[in-house]
């Protein structure tokens, strides 16, 4: 593990003491709107901050080593009135057991989000309902999605309840004015992916989850060789979409996006483990041929 750096995110905003499953930093960025008036900018930062953090998304008690970090990154392009067009960016990561690293979750992108928001409203979900202004709605479907991954890396399938929940509000969003919950809207948009994590063909995916995070890297403090080695044989299953029409199934995306550059230095040199690298780096040049420089340069 001392070979693996965290140079991922600043140090986020500590949410209240009875809330702390998700520690989030928010930017908005307004660089690309024109106007005089920034404070409103601001003050939609703050309140997402507050919204998040103040949020208790769960119920279970996470230990230290548990706790979520994240990232919300709001690239404004157009400002009409109270509406707005922007980017989502979201990243996650969780500490790994008994060391000081921290290890990419999720790293996605989401370019269809569009909200409404006054100054200085309250912001308020209700699971039950769409509330009318998209703002609320996208942020908790990711926070969803966020802690569904994060259990995920913890408890076999351990995500399922939130990503059920993250499907609830799609399919709430789905009967919005909003773009970017329908599945007319691409396979990136968020009903496709919720449905993509939740169907079959994302079990393996899943299983990867966990064996990479809970057995490998969390191990590896005690044993790095067979921390590596159960990592590469996690890694070995991604195999499974090789077969059928997967270049286009978003969950792999978001794993490989999220954990390529781990994924390279964990078998970038040291000890020499018992996975059969050269078959990994076949799966990844077929699963992800835009990587082949990084998955070219795998070592045991």
């Amino acid at each position: 593990m001392k070979k693996i750096t965290s140079v991922f995110f600043s140090v986020c905003l500590a949410a209240s003491s009875f809330a702390q499953n998700i520690i989030a930093d928010v930017k908005v960025d307004y660089s690309q709107v024109q106007g005089s008036n920034t404070q409103v900018y601001q003050t939609l930062e703050r309140s997402l901050v507050n919204f998040i953090n103040s949020t208790k998304w769960t119920d279970d008690r996470l230990k230290t080593h548990e706790r979520i970090e994240a990232n919300f990154v709001i690239l404004i392009s157009k400002k009409e009135s109270n509406r707005y067009t922007a980017t989502l960016q979201i990243q996650s990561r969780r500490p790994v057991f008994n060391s000081t690293y921290y290890t990419p979750i999720l790293n996605l992108n989401d370019r269809n989000f569009s909200f409404e928001y006054q100054e200085f409203e309250e912001l308020i979900f209700n699971d039950r309902k769409f509330s009318g202004k998209n703002l609320t709605d996208v942020i908790t479907f990711y926070i969803y999605v966020m802690l569904g991954y994060d259990a995920d890396t913890f408890q076999r399938e351990g995500g399922t309840a939130y990503f059920t929940t993250a499907q609830k509000i799609a399919n709430n969003g789905q009967s919005s004015r909003f773009s970017g919950w329908s599945d007319m809207d691409g396979m990136q948009s968020r009903t496709p992916l919720i449905n993509n994590i939740l169907k079959a063909d994302n079990k393996a995916l899943r299983n990867i989850y966990y064996q990479y995070h809970r057995l490998g890297l969390d191990v590896m403090s005690e044993n790095e060789l067979r921390g590596k080695n159960t990592i590469g044989n996690a890694l070995l299953t991604l195999d499974f979409y090789q077969n059928g029409s997967y270049s286009q199934f978003y969950p792999l995306d978001i794993f490989i996006t999220a954990k390529k550059d781990e994924i390279s230095k964990i078998f970038g040199g040291g000890a020499p483990s018992a996975v059969n690298i050269e078959k990994v780096k076949e799966i990844f040049n077929s699963i992800a041929p835009a990587n082949s420089q990084i998955w070219n340069n795998l070592k045991k």
